[in-house]
């Protein structure tokens, strides 16, 4: 169920909501400091009263003139003034920081909430989305709320305060000339609100083409070699080229709407001001009102007409991190396959029995092609079995199971005697080494990729893993040693080499059940027998299933499994099925006569 939601790609959130809406998303990561933002709030208020404040000051100090025997009042009220600078300067510094600190916190936690939900998706989830469109949405869209957060959410308070504030000055001063400006204000109001939703939408469409060019400059750089190696690179370039175009588009789109709705307001805003300040100033030349008044009514009239042209232009990054963390709130909104409220533990003593009953399975984004039918198959305790057949016959599709990965359609599969489906998936996999044919190395040094298998061994533990695998022969003519850096994907180290740390990781994890995949297919001969003898010490003391398509590496195996479209077609020892003949003998038989001809060609 859960796994066939996931195919329906990352869900698109509701566009009738308010445009601010998503940032709701945001108070759960907003709760445990809100102490810290009830502290930048208030120095927020004060350096606001401050701002506020100065206009008074300036008023006493036009009205009382700039005559000698006015000296020490205007000294008092340059005092005043010099102090509430002061106050401004030092609680506008303060908010600054705490806002900042709020911004910067509050989006690490966001990442981290995000990576560690995304890390818990089933391979469904990855069938469907690009690695590249996650990590442009851990990016590039966290940044903008940073940004918002940080800062711009600040400065909008302070704006809004300051707005507030300033009305009511303005009012306190000279109500008919407030009474002109309040006006102005669904003149303003209205059509930012309507231009609002489509800053949002095309906010996110920005987003949305940012993020393809991330994915693809990501897919591209994983395969750079094949990208070389077949002389795409013109290919790709222009392919970027068209992505960043199409980004590019967008963004202009989105800078248009927003360049015409600043321009709207300021013009709107400082054009009423100059209106009713002609208005005042026939006012002062009648007398209905001093200069002072006028000038403080001035002062005012342009902290509210720079608030309200600031809350124009930071409306625009609002709903700009609006979008972008609706994009967010989709991936934490992406359910992951829920693990039991009350798994049933498996037995202490690992025994490493695997029992497959009548499983059937249709992979998510593959239903029309089953890739199980009536899967049975009873492993004991130490046995080694052979998964053996075509590509597409189901063996990969078996260990994905059995790892839990996917969910089957039909049937079950019991490790230890317990039903997977009802126990803990880490505690099953802690159960479990695997060493795949496509080895997965981390962009770190020798001694943590080994440490991989097994999270706290020792030094001495992971040494004694490789020194198992045949891997300690290589690592230590590395520069470093079991320190060396060996590069995104492993690239500093040959095929063979990867194979040799994956085996050694696997033995490192000591489990009771060891699932193989061509384990050794990347190695030489001699590096291989050397480290089929140490598998073979392994492999005594656990089940060990193996997919193997070099039927030579299988002979002594206790049981081969022949499958084909998902179904088993028959099992027995490699003696048997020859003489049985059928599907594995065809195998057997272009194998071995193909290694013959080679000996031949050898000699």
């Amino acid at each position: 169920m859960n796994e066939q939601m996931e195919m329906q790609h990352i869900p698109t959130m509701s566009g009738g909501r308010p445009d601010l809406q998503p940032l709701r998303r945001l108070k759960p990561f907003l709760n445990p400091y809100w102490v810290t933002i009830i502290i930048a709030f208030t120095t927020l208020i004060i350096a606001a009263g401050a701002t506020l404040g100065m206009p008074i000051a300036l008023r006493h100090l036009i009205d009382a003139g700039f005559s000698t025997d006015q000296a020490r009042s205007i000294d008092r009220y340059f005092i005043v003034l010099f102090g509430l600078a002061v106050v401004l300067a030092v609680f506008a510094a303060t908010r600054f920081y705490l806002v900042s600190w709020i911004g910067e916190r509050i989006v690490a936690d966001l990442r981290s909430a995000v990576f560690q939900h995304v890390l818990r998706m089933t391979p469904t989830f990855f069938e469907v989305t690009r690695a590249g469109e996650v990590l442009s949405r851990l990016t590039a869209d966290t940044t903008l709320i940073q940004t918002v957060v940080g800062s711009s959410l600040s400065v909008a308070l302070r704006s809004f305060v300051t707005l507030i504030g300033g009305l009511i000055m303005l009012t306190v001063t000279s109500p008919k000339l407030t009474g002109m400006i309040i006006l102005l204000v669904p003149v303003i109001v209205f059509p930012i609100m309507f231009v609002g939703r489509r800053i949002r939408n095309l906010s996110r469409d920005t987003q949305d083409r940012i993020a393809d060019t991330s994915a693809l400059a990501a897919e591209v750089l994983t395969a750079i070699q094949v990208v070389q190696a077949f002389t795409l690179e013109k290919l790709h370039s222009e392919r970027y080229d068209a992505a960043i175009a199409k980004s590019f588009k967008a963004a202009l789109r989105r800078v248009r709407t927003r360049a015409f709705i600043t321009v709207y307001a300021i013009l709107v805003i400082f054009c009423g001001i100059v209106v009713v300040l002609w208005i005042g100033a026939q006012n002062v030349v009648t007398g209905h009102i001093s200069g002072g008044e006028l000038g403080q009514f001035l002062f005012y009239a342009v902290i509210v007409g720079s608030s309200t042209a600031g809350l124009t232009e930071i409306w625009g990054s609002l709903l700009q991190a609006a979008g972008a963390m609706e994009r967010i709130a989709e991936l934490l909104d992406t359910k992951p396959r829920q693990t039991p409220v009350n798994p049933t533990p498996l037995p202490d003593l690992p025994l490493g029995t695997v029992v497959f009953e009548h499983l059937a399975f249709k992979y998510p984004s593959r239903p029309e092609h089953p890739a199980l039918k009536d899967f049975c198959l009873n492993v004991r305790p130490g046995e080694t079995i052979a998964l053996v057949g075509p590509s597409g016959a189901g063996k990969s599709t078996v260990f994905q199971l059995l790892l839990d990965f996917y969910q089957p359609s039909s049937g079950l599969i019991r490790v230890d005697g317990i039903d997977i489906r009802h126990a803990d998936p880490a505690e099953v996999r802690n159960r479990v080494g695997i060493v795949p044919q496509e080895t997965v190395l981390f962009a770190d040094n020798v001694m943590e990729n080994i440490r991989y298998g097994k999270s706290g061994a020792t030094d001495d533990e992971v040494i004694a893993a490789s020194q198992s695998s045949g891997a300690d022969e290589f690592i230590e003519k590395l520069p470093h040693g079991y320190r060396t850096f060996i590069g995104e994907r492993g690239a500093r180290l040959s095929g063979g080499q990867k194979q040799r740390i994956a085996i050694a990781r696997a033995i490192l994890r000591q489990p009771s059940i060891l699932l193989l995949d061509e384990a050794t297919s990347a190695l030489d001969a001699a590096s291989e027998k050397f480290v089929q003898e140490a598998l073979h010490k392994l492999m005594q003391n656990c089940t060990t299933i193996v997919i193997a398509h070099r039927l030579s590496t299988i002979l002594n195996v206790d049981r081969i499994v022949v499958m084909e479209q998902g179904e088993i077609v028959t099992i027995g020892s490699h003696a048997e099925l020859l003489s049985r003949g059928g599907l594995y003998a065809r195998l057997a038989k272009l194998q071995f006569q193909d290694e013959r001809n080679v000996e031949q060609l050898v000699r």
